[in-house]
């Protein structure tokens, strides 16, 4: 996905994004850096990370361009922040612990590995008979996992969309932010997972960071 995504949907991506405060000076120029990156030769997302990748290369790419290395640093921060770390499997406390020990023996550490082993080649739990885990555990795993491929969606907030009644990215991606966030509080009502307000900016946020999650079938 990440040699496929220009340079310009990057920047596109950007500009559409109601931005943390932290993040808002990525707006300022923005046009006219990218192009000084283009005529850099870095065309694509993934042409992008990896000249962001290390100080070094980061680095060289501000002195070859004139952009400022602060900018760079936040611009690495933001596009890290669209392929979140997949949790490992035993952050999903919740679910059976045997089966989840089951999974981790069987070589899955996190759940990424097994959402592309048992559902983005295979399209279903079934190939999963062998693993003697519980088809139910497999089935929410999947749920979780695909939600955890969405910014800012860790393995609390990923089992309150589910208990919402979303259970993928896609149906995230789908969601009216207001009843999203009225269906949140309710799950939460009481300060069941976290204390504090869930607020509706960052609902939509979470909508929108949803649609750039790629389906299943483009995985």
């Amino acid at each position: 996905m990440d040699e496929s995504t220009s340079l310009d949907d990057v920047r596109m991506r950007i500009e559409l994004t109601d931005l943390v405060p932290s993040r808002a000076p990525l707006l300022e120029g923005i046009e006219q850096k990218f192009a000084t990156l283009a005529g850099q030769g870095v065309v694509t997302l993934g042409v992008l990370r990896r000249e962001l990748k290390n100080t070094r290369r980061l680095e060289a790419l501000a002195t070859a361009s004139g952009i400022e290395a602060r900018y760079l640093v936040l611009l690495r921060r933001e596009i890290e922040g669209w392929s979140p770390e997949p949790p490992k499997l035993g952050a999903f406390d919740w679910l059976p612990q045997e089966d989840i020990a089951k999974l981790e023996k069987r070589g899955f550490k996190d759940c990424a590995a097994l959402y592309a082993a048992l559902y983005a080649t295979a399209g279903s739990t079934g190939d999963a008979r062998g693993l003697e885990v519980e088809s139910s555990t497999l089935e929410a795993l999947i749920c979780l996992a695909d939600l955890t491929r969405v910014q800012w969606v860790g393995p609390t907030v990923a089992r309150m969309l589910v208990e919402a009644g979303y259970d993928s990215a896609a149906e995230l991606a789908a969601a009216d932010a207001e009843e999203l966030c009225n269906a949140l509080m309710q799950v939460n009502e009481g300060e069941r997972f976290f204390k504090g307000k869930i607020g509706l900016r960052d609902v939509r946020r979470l909508v929108q960071a949803a649609s750039y999650v790629p389906r299943q079938a483009e995985r």
